[in-house]
């Protein structure tokens, strides 16, 4: 079952054409929304014209949160942070949308194969991505200021593609952010988990307790962050659920679930239908067919993401 489509205008990369792309430092951390240095991945991006793209990115063997598995194979999840960072670089580097702007996820897939993935060296993977952008909106009634738009990735190590990636994504100034989050604001009470119980580490695959993000409460799953100030997943402040939390939620409660036999996809895909709030907890509810974990985010009987996990 092939749950993403295939993204034209991503063919190998053929060589530099003008500078080649540098792995020698990371970009600013300011250009991909992180306070610490420490987890930009992104090393360079230039333009090719027409929407096309390519871009560095490294990803290290020592990542705290992602580890690279016994094997040498790094998180799948570390493809997610990549397009997240590419989807904020490109559009205020080349698009002009503001800095300031509040950049929302409205869907997200990857697809990894796990012949060509690249194995961690000593040090660290170098990452090449051809991006395709497309879908380009513009904000009303001026149609000059870039509202939206849409990636689609490749990536490369030693020569072979490894993993494609896309989503798409709405960039709001404060006025429309302030007045789109106005109709979401109810749902700020405070639920007491009276019987929460947290998984350990290992059942979720997972290195540290602070990595847990999700809890068990008289049969059902929460999303519940044992660290709400975890380093990489609220290395800054948020007034609601980041969309790789709610990627991440889901993919522990789906092992948690088949008790640890889904545990590393190879392939997703997630659709936000509105924001998931902080508060109160939101329930993530794991339905599993073969490889294949279905999964959806409610809150207050609303439903806020849905989204769909495959197996090896």
């Amino acid at each position: 079952m092939v749950i993403v489509r295939e993204a034209r205008g991503l063919s190998e990369p053929t060589g530099p054409t003008g500078r080649p792309l540098s792995w020698s430092r990371t970009v600013a951390r300011e250009a991909v929304h992180r306070v610490s240095v420490a987890e930009v991945l992104l090393t360079d991006v230039r333009t090719l014209g027409d929407g096309r793209f390519e871009a560095a990115a490294q990803w290290p063997r020592s990542h705290p949160t992602f580890p690279h598995g016994g094997d040498g194979r790094h998180h799948p999840l570390m493809i997610a942070e990549t397009l997240r960072e590419l989807g904020i670089y490109i559009p205020t580097r080349y698009y002009a949308v503001p800095a300031g702007a509040h950049f929302l996820i409205r869907d997200l897939f990857f697809r990894l194969d796990p012949e060509t993935e690249p194995r961690a060296p000593h040090g660290a993977t170098d990452i090449t991505c051809r991006i395709a952008v497309t879908d380009v909106r513009t904000a009303q009634p001026s149609g000059r200021s870039v509202s939206g738009m849409r990636l689609d990735v490749g990536l490369w190590a030693g020569g072979r593609i490894f993993a494609r990636a896309g989503g798409t994504a709405r960039f709001l100034d404060g006025t429309a952010y302030a007045e789109t989050r106005s109709a979401h604001s109810g749902q700020t009470a405070r639920r007491r988990l009276r019987a929460a119980v947290r998984p350990s580490p290992g059942q979720l695959g997972v290195p540290a307790a602070r990595d847990v993000l999700v809890v068990r409460d008289g049969g059902v799953v929460y999303l519940d962050p044992a660290d709400p100030r975890h380093p990489f997943f609220f290395d800054h402040w948020s007034d609601h659920v980041p969309g790789l939390v709610l990627l991440e939620g889901a993919r522990q409660a789906a092992a948690l679930a088949t008790g640890g036999v889904l545990i590393r996809p190879l392939a997703c895909r997630m659709k936000a239908i509105r924001f998931t709030e902080s508060h109160p907890p939101a329930v993530v509810e794991c339905v599993s067919h073969g490889r294949t974990c279905v999964f959806r985010l409610r809150q207050a009987d609303i439903c806020t993401a849905v989204g769909v996990l495959q197996y090896g």
